[in-house]
């Protein structure tokens, strides 16, 4: 594994941190496959109780290629955030390029039923031989 950064954005209260990772043990570049590992830390910094309700995430290569992902909640999971709170989880994406980047949006609603968008930041996705840029 390389050398990682996080990635962080606050929205309504409501913050999230993300931590990508290039797995090399996972990918084969001279196949044109690359894999990265991310970790998801959603925290509740505001005063209302939310819910994750659902993601929608843009994860665009190289080249400009971008693959859009939408579905509800995240890794099977709609959680519900108290104040204070936090949720973390792991997930991962290939990419046929040595790197990309991925941004995202969680819709998320409170107990008043108010929906509103939390913003994913966007992060990079660098192979350890690439400098890290937000492209």
């Amino acid at each position: 594994m390389s050398e990682s950064l996080t990635f962080e954005e606050t929205t309504d209260g409501i913050r999230v941190m993300v931590t990508p990772v290039y797995l090399e043990g996972r990918s084969d570049p001279d196949e044109g496959q690359h894999v990265w590992a991310y970790q998801v830390r959603i925290e509740n910094t505001g005063d209302d109780t939310v819910q994750l309700l659902t993601r929608r995430w843009r994860i665009t290569d190289a080249h400009g290629h971008v693959n859009e992902v939408i579905g509800d909640g995240v890794v099977g999971d709609k959680p519900t955030l108290r104040p204070g709170d936090n949720y973390e989880y792991a997930s991962g994406t290939p990419l046929s390029t040595p790197s990309g980047f991925m941004t995202g949006i969680f819709q998320m609603v409170d107990l008043a039923g108010r929906r509103f968008a939390v913003q994913v930041p966007t992060f990079s996705l660098d192979a350890p031989d690439r400098t890290r840029a937000v492209h």
